[in-house]
């Protein structure tokens, strides 16, 4: 699994946690130095049944300074994958994928559900 994060990110440490805690292995990819690659975004924005907002950092600086808010409604999947691939701030971290599953943000019992030892691989 790759897993992109912010160091300084608490959300992304109680993640990191969690995957240590469940012996799931990882690797770790600052957003701040690497993000996927907009032909990656294309396609997991043009899969899934998720809203395109779902992906981005709604709180982060950026997000408001660039009027996000306002763009997204009308944005295309490929103007959303520019946005999220060029600015690693701009996602909703912590972003994690194998494969063709991922998630965006933690929430335990998504992390349980996608990554956990048990069944799993159910959502995009």
């Amino acid at each position: 699994m790759k897993f992109y994060c912010h160091p300084r990110c608490s959300t992304c440490r109680k993640a990191k946690n969690w995957l240590d805690e469940q012996s799931v292995s990882y690797q770790e990819i600052s957003l701040l130095d690497e993000t996927p690659s907009k032909e990656s975004w294309v396609t997991i924005l043009s899969d899934t049944d998720r809203s395109i907002k779902s992906f981005f950092n709604t709180s982060g600086n950026v997000y408001r300074e660039q009027n996000l808010k306002e763009k997204l409604p009308e944005m295309s999947i490929e103007e959303a994958a520019v946005w999220l691939s060029s600015n690693g701030m701009v996602v909703k971290r912590p972003f994690a994928v194998e494969g063709d599953t991922y998630t965006s943000g933690f929430k335990i019992d998504e992390y349980e559900r996608v990554w956990g030892k048990g069944e799993q691989k159910d959502v995009n």
